[in-house]
């Protein structure tokens, strides 16, 4: 299989000033592409340990991918760096990278200065691949074998994230055009409800079932649970397809209505498919998530279609005046209780006229009070069924069960409008 190194040039990415997503980007677009991501590296500014760090790389791997250091400023040092690693005797201008930069600066009103025209000269022992949102190219270097002991090539990109995606795929073709990649299958399916060691034990006997060339990764989040990832390799694309679908057929009878869905996907994406494909709408009541299920409703396109909106009833008086939970059911009952869940999802879904709602009342810190401890959260959710509550404990902080609040709310909604529609 074809290893590739993926790398970044840059101290701000080693202060942590900003966040590497480029490598992420690039990972899954060469996965796809069936080529084995065997290391990352992030590098100094510093022109001696650009080339060591990348020298090894390339002896260690087929395909080296770079960002950053690319920019016109002096301590953009990566294109000189590479200039002497690949044996390079000067510079060329690339015309057509250079009217490139004349159309950017144009239309941003700026003045073309030296230091933006010298980034459209590239060593002379490069190919280009023009940049067509940005001003420095992608500079693609091929090495014989005798260079570094087998073919390989290093491709610089540049560290902006937009122009690094938007160059993305010309990389990759250039990377299929002078290799022979191996096809290789991910199949993604979401799952709620389980924590990570939880799943794995729970499907121990099929994990352990699974043939040589297929591997099960485990990819947590809060918000979304556990994304199941199963990569086949080896065969055609259609084979791979069909075995991994058949694999998760034989997963499903384990997961229960836990898995709900079959890519990769999120909890609001589903309920809005759910509700839209069914002419349904949907009113929300939040105390203890302040908005966050609203919020995450509302980044679904289209959600117009079904959302009809939302009340943070975040005090009492806001419960009893807007939504009904009557005094008796707080002072008997406590704030964070299944009673008054219930009753805030019963009052949103009359006020707003909705045909589901879901409400939460809970503790997401140190605070608790007689009822209920500090990390707990009911949810109530209401519909044609009727109204049902569920209680969650979580033991995070403050922000982080504002997160699981949120997207246990968003399950135990989806579970209910499934229960709904198909009985």
């Amino acid at each position: 299989m074809i290893k590739a190194s993926i790398c970044t040039i840059g101290d701000e990415i080693l202060i942590g000033q900003i966040v590497d997503t480029n490598s992420s980007h690039i990972a899954r677009a060469l996965g796809s592409a069936g080529i084995e991501v065997a290391r990352m590296e992030s590098i100094a500014d510093k022109r001696e340990e650009i080339i060591s760090i990348l020298s090894k790389e390339l002896k260690d791997n087929d395909i080296v991918i770079c960002t950053g250091g690319l920019g016109p400023t002096k301590d953009d040092i990566t294109k000189d760096a590479l200039a002497e690693l690949s044996g390079s005797k000067g510079y060329v201008k690339n015309e057509e990278q250079e009217a490139i930069v004349y159309d950017i600066l144009h239309s941003r009103g700026l003045e073309v200065l030296d230091i933006n025209l010298k980034q459209a000269m590239v060593p002379d022992t490069c190919e280009v691949i023009l940049n067509k949102v940005g001003t420095a190219p992608i500079m693609a270097f091929h090495f014989p074998e005798e260079k570094f002991g087998h073919k390989a090539a290093l491709y610089s990109m540049p560290g902006v994230p937009h122009e690094t995606l938007t160059a993305l795929g010309e990389v990759v073709e250039d990377i299929k055009r002078n290799f022979s990649t191996n096809s290789i299958y991910h199949k993604t399916i979401m799952v709620y409800g389980y924590a990570e060691s939880a799943l794995s034990k729970l499907i121990e006997p099929w994990e352990d079932a699974l043939p040589a060339d297929m591997h099960l990764a485990y990819l947590p989040n809060t918000l979304t649970g556990v994304r199941l990832r199963l990569t086949v390799h080896g065969g055609d694309g259609e084979s791979q397809k069909r075995r991994a679908n058949a694999q998760i057929e034989a997963l499903k009878p384990y997961l229960g209505d836990h898995l709900y869905s079959e890519q990769d996907d999120c909890l609001e994406a589903v309920v809005g498919r759910l509700l839209k494909e069914n002419g349904k709408t949907l009113g929300i009541a939040e105390s203890a998530t302040g908005g966050e299920i609203a919020h995450l409703i509302t980044t679904i396109p289209g959600s117009s279609a079904y959302f009809l909106g939302s009340v943070t009833s975040y005090s009492p008086e806001i419960k009893k005046k807007v939504l009904g939970v009557k005094a008796e059911t707080i002072e008997q009952k406590g704030i964070v209780s299944s009673e008054v869940a219930a009753a805030m999802a019963e009052g949103v879904r009359k006020v707003l006229g909705s045909d589901f709602s879901v409400a939460t009342t809970g503790w997401a810190d140190a605070y608790g009070d007689e009822f209920e401890p500090a990390g707990t959260v009911w949810v109530g959710v209401s519909g044609p069924a009727g109204t049902v509550t569920k209680r969650y404990q979580y033991h995070n902080d403050r922000k982080r069960n504002i997160e699981r609040f949120a997207a246990s709310a968003l399950d135990t909604l989806r579970i209910y409008i499934l229960n709904c529609l198909t009985h």
